[in-house]
């Protein structure tokens, strides 16, 4: 018998026996008491709402901090790229008195071009701060699962790490991460 064969034989039995597992264990069994009591109908679709509304309100914080953050680093390009279709001839061509005395119509499409050319690293800074901030409050630690819902017993994510979105805990300082 050649090791081809041997190998073969390998993997022939391991995928017999993968297929008498029915679905992989789960990884944390402190996380579940077992086995789990499901709620009733009413129960269950009260639960599923408040889940639902936690996980939908901590979106939109989200998307507000995103929004005012991205708005503050890109306000500099907002303001260049403005001032440059203001006053180019051919786009709104403004009667402003810094229209007719500063901005001609090339330095106008230099302001246009200088806007979109700082864009793309001011976005690369808005994200980055968003991110650090996001990690920094723990935003994403506070959606909920659905089973929260569904089954009597199981814990709130933020429960055990030391309050809503883990700020009560300290934030460890000792791992860094690249944006």
């Amino acid at each position: 018998m050649s090791s081809h064969d041997a190998e073969d034989l390998g993997a022939e039995n391991l995928s017999e026996k993968s297929r008498m597992l029915p679905t992989l264990p789960p990884y944390d069994m402190d996380d579940q008491l077992l086995p789990r009591e499901p709620r009733s109908a009413w129960c269950c679709l009260a639960w599923t709402l408040l889940v639902v509304t936690m996980n939908s309100l901590v979106f939109f914080i989200n998307l507000l901090l995103m929004f005012i953050i991205f708005t503050i680093v890109l306000l500099p390009t907002i303001v260049v790229v403005y001032f440059g279709f203001q006053c180019h001839s051919r786009v709104l061509h403004s009667a402003a008195r810094y229209c007719k005395s500063i901005l001609d119509d090339n330095s106008s499409s230099a302001l246009i071009i200088l806007g979109f050319v700082i864009m793309s690293p001011l976005i690369v800074v808005a994200m980055a701060t968003y991110c650090s901030l996001a990690r920094r409050l723990r935003l994403l630690m506070c959606f909920q699962p659905c089973s929260r819902a569904l089954y009597k017993g199981v814990k709130w994510r933020w429960y055990e790490e030391g309050g809503l979105c883990s700020c009560a805990r300290g934030f460890n300082t000792q791992v860094k991460a690249w944006v």
